[in-house]
């Protein structure tokens, strides 16, 4: 069958896809002002942050950059001793096992020290570890707890012990004092490991106000302690009969001894 003979198939000028009908028009940027006020105000406060770091005490400064993990492993009581030697120009930054290269190198530039590799007969750097306690041979002596820098470890004399994972440091300092050699270190992993202050799988911020609070528990502890005992020593002084036998004499002298060194404690201490 045959076509019939025609005009072939044309389309209008005016129906023909015009290329600019594809694009569009783009409006310009707007920003809020609300969205400007924000910046502008978190640009201030980064600001001000650093302004209020530079104006801190180098001992604090060079502390905040320590893991703060209280390992003495460095030669002092703890981070913060550590880092008021580096301040006053009385220890090396290369002391610090636990903060490795990345610790030396962030000490260098705050406090101008060359650069040095790790001191390694102060230990080598390892990576974040935690204290596990095997709680079946355990035999609840307190040595551990007494030896955590951090409270990190729970438990109670004769009694289970147990580490809380969250807050242990792996400063190894509970491993020495175990007598049944029942605690063992185990690599340690944290999904906040790659925040600031969790290089080591804890918050060092936290550890650090554990650390200062013992301190402070155990040296209250030792003036309620000294307290009692001059007390105690003062109330057998008055109830000892007055004698002028040499027995009588020779133990008032002691009591009398004793009670004058428990008041000199005490006034050093307060």
């Amino acid at each position: 069958m045959a076509l019939a003979p025609g005009r072939p198939c044309q389309r209008s000028v005016s129906e023909a896809p015009s290329p600019t009908n594809h694009v569009r028009s783009v409006s310009p940027l707007v920003i809020s002002p609300s969205v400007l006020i924000i910046v502008m105000l978190a640009g201030m406060f980064a600001v001000a942050g650093r302004l209020r770091q530079r104006s801190l005490p180098p001992a604090v400064r060079i502390d905040a950059v320590l893991p703060q993990t209280q390992c003495r492993q460095c030669g002092y009581d703890g981070c913060r001793p550590y880092a008021e030697a580096i301040a006053a120009a009385e220890a090396p930054i290369d002391r610090c096992p636990p903060g490795g290269d990345q610790v030396i190198r962030r000490l260098a530039a705050l406090t101008g020290q060359p650069r040095r590799p790790l001191d390694s007969s102060r230990g080598q750097h390892k990576p974040p570890q935690l204290a596990v306690i095997d709680e079946a041979r355990c035999i609840g002596c307190t040595l551990c707890i007494q030896a955590c820098p951090v409270d990190a470890i729970l438990g109670a004399p004769k009694l289970m012990h147990t580490v809380i994972a969250d807050l242990c440091t792996g400063c190894e300092l509970c491993l020495p004092p175990c007598p049944v050699d029942c605690i063992a270190l185990a690599p340690k992993t944290s999904a906040f490991a790659s925040l600031p202050g969790f290089s080591r799988g804890f918050d060092s911020d936290a550890a650090r106000t554990r650390h200062e609070q013992r301190k402070h528990r155990l040296a209250r502890n030792k003036i309620e302690q000294t307290a009692r005992l001059a007390a105690k020593a003062s109330a057998k002084l008055k109830g000892l009969e007055t004698g002028s036998d040499s027995a009588a004499q020779r133990k008032r002298a002691v009591i009398e001894a004793a009670l004058q060194r428990a008041r000199e404690k005490l006034a050093t201490t307060r």
